[in-house]
């Protein structure tokens, strides 16, 4: 079985207002959290008003689940009890006249040195899918094999459709957002690891990042784990939606490293179709068409049923068929959670976006 862990990001609110609440400090040192936090399972964020949990490595999707749910269930009630709550969307929907503290760390402090305004709008959470893989030959073979998924699995998972109070016109602001930093988006193809290694290094040499830690390509091999990190997702509002991209990616991974050692040749989207179709999907989710692997528009539905099955016989094998499927089948009935926010802001207004926010980031 192939194991796979997630991370989640979330954002510390004012109950009331919705605004970003620079608390981190305060939730952490809450009791409850102090194991979680000695064991790494909390971790702070780029801002004071973020929050990072990460599951043990899982070898089920029930695992993945419980932890999340779990975790989720820690930090809200140390958030509740600084006076805060937990949301999971991809970006703030509101922000305040002054910007959010940063995490008083030496890297962050770095970063904020040298991209302020960047830093002081990363007001944006994420989910990352790290999925464990042999050796690192075989994490770039998948990294490959798997970009041209990447918009898709962007579409789906679109989380951030506002931004001080209004809607962005985006599913996913978050991706925008992310996009302004040097080293972002959709990943190169690349000839092996020794060329993964090598083009690395070259980015670093330049000085325009500090660290590999800010090569923030969409998928990319972890520098601690032994694993392809899966990067290019909104957090979720629900944590079952969250088990359904652990599901999706996990199979994704798996089927990769089948086609590799099945000698299927590998179809390679030119780079500027994959960041064209990146866009579109923050731009859309699911509401009209994707640009499939292969570079071709096709409605979201079609491009939807197309992944569930290229990933079938991963997901039958892992046992997660049913699972996977009737959760992709709620998504395509229910629309994405930026269709979610944009419905809660419009029936309730502001105190039903909140609502909605840290109902749902909670719920079972």
């Amino acid at each position: 079985m192939i194991t796979v862990g997630v991370e989640e990001e979330y954002l510390l609110v004012d109950p009331t207002t919705g605004l970003p609440a620079p608390l981190v400090e305060d939730v952490r040192r809450t009791a409850g959290l102090g194991p979680l936090t000695e064991r790494g399972e909390v971790q702070d964020e780029l801002l004071q008003s973020q929050i990072e949990v990460a599951t043990p490595v899982c070898s089920s999707l029930e695992e993945v689940g419980g932890h999340l749910l779990r975790l989720r269930h820690a930090v809200a009630a140390a958030a509740e009890e600084n006076g805060c709550r937990i949301a999971a969307t991809g970006a703030a929907p509101l922000r305040g006249p002054l910007p959010v503290p940063v995490t008083r760390t030496q890297r962050y402090l770095r970063m904020e040195g040298q991209a302020r305004q960047l830093v002081d709008e990363q007001l944006i959470c994420g989910m990352h899918v790290h999925v464990c893989v042999p050796d690192a030959a075989t994490g770039v073979a998948v990294m490959n094999r798997i970009r041209g998924w990447l918009p898709t699995l962007l579409a789906m998972s679109a989380n951030s459709p506002l931004w001080d109070g209004r809607d962005t016109g985006f599913a996913s602001w978050r991706t925008i957002v992310f996009g302004r930093w040097p080293v972002s988006g959709p990943p190169p193809v690349f000839d092996g690891p020794a060329d993964y290694e090598r083009r690395l290094e070259a980015l670093l040499s330049t000085g325009v990042i500090a660290d590999r830690g800010q090569v923030y390509w969409q998928a990319r091999l972890s520098d601690r784990y032994p694993t392809i990190e899966v990067r290019c997702l909104d957090v979720q509002l629900r944590a079952d939606d969250a088990v359904m991209f652990a599901g999706i990616v996990r199979a994704l991974v798996a089927t990769a490293i089948a086609e590799e050692k099945a000698g299927v040749p590998l179809a390679v989207s030119a780079p500027e179709l994959v960041q064209a179709g990146n866009w579109h999907a923050a731009r859309h989710g699911l509401n009209g068409t994707l640009v499939d692997p292969f570079g071709i528009s096709q409605s979201s539905g079609d491009v939807l049923c197309s992944l569930v099955r290229h990933i079938a016989p991963a997901l039958e094998e892992a046992g997660d068929v049913r699972e996977v499927t009737a959760l992709v089948h709620r998504l395509l009935r229910e629309g994405t959670p930026a269709d979610r926010q944009r419905r809660a802001l419009a029936d309730g207004g502001i105190p039903g976006l909140v609502g909605l926010l840290t109902g749902a980031t909670t719920s079972g």
